[in-house]
């Protein structure tokens, strides 16, 4: 797959630890920032055919890991929500800082239990983020942070996996924002069987478009601080 001729890789330092990754956006762009789970990288083919889509559709995208090589061995890291939610928060705080950051419209897109991470993040900086998409993600282990969602949300669950289409309908219930559920047919968690990672990239194009692209409702300029 061809590089867009504006992205580039980027090195996001934060205070403990140094993450690569690559930013693809134009100035003016809303940006969707990508957090994977386990087993999976920034550079994997399934983010990468999810985040050419969004591209196709004018909008620029984050891909970067949440944890670094060292980390991601630990099993137990793989599963700290809590740290993952930290990591994406300071990274979204980091593309604030990049030039047309500021005001930039920012959505998540999580898979597993970067789907918890980027539910968490998006309860704490509110209405920073504009929307998030989960796909074939955990938002249970979002826990009590669902109740504060704002951020327009998309629930993407392979219909094969129904021990995750339960957790999923169980989040959902307890989101009390604007939440849609969508079961992809012949799919299992991953969503990686022929055709349905188009339908996922199909769902989340026209979640983002709706959400981050058209104004549907008044973008507030983000703060430094949490916003609630």
């Amino acid at each position: 797959m061809a590089a867009r001729k504006d992205e580039r890789v980027v090195r996001i330092c934060l205070p403990e630890v140094i993450l690569e990754g690559d930013l693809a956006v134009k100035e003016g762009q809303p940006v969707v920032v990508f957090a994977h789970g386990s087993g999976s990288g920034w550079r994997s083919p399934t983010n990468r055919f999810v985040a050419q889509a969004l591209h196709e559709a004018g909008i620029g995208t984050l891909l970067f890991d949440l944890l670094t090589r060292e980390e991601d061995i630990e099993y137990e890291r793989r599963l700290d929500v809590g740290l993952l939610t930290v990591r994406l928060e300071k990274v979204t705080r980091w593309l604030r800082q990049q030039p047309g950051g500021l005001m930039a419209k920012i959505g998540y897109f999580g898979a597993s239990t970067g789907a918890a991470a980027a539910l968490k993040a998006a309860a704490d900086l509110a209405k920073d983020i504009g929307a998030v998409v989960s796909r074939g993600g955990r938002p249970d282990l979002a826990g009590d942070a669902l109740g504060r969602v704002q951020a327009p949300t998309l629930l993407t669950v392979g219909g094969l996996d129904d021990t995750v289409i339960q957790l999923n309908r169980e989040a959902y219930r307890k989101m009390t924002g604007i939440r849609e559920l969508k079961i992809v047919p012949g799919a299992t968690q991953l969503l990686e069987e022929p055709g349905t990672l188009e339908e996922v990239a199909r769902l989340s194009v026209a979640w983002f478009k709706k959400y981050l692209v058209s104004p549907y409702r008044r973008f507030q300029s983000p703060t430094t601080s949490k916003s609630g």
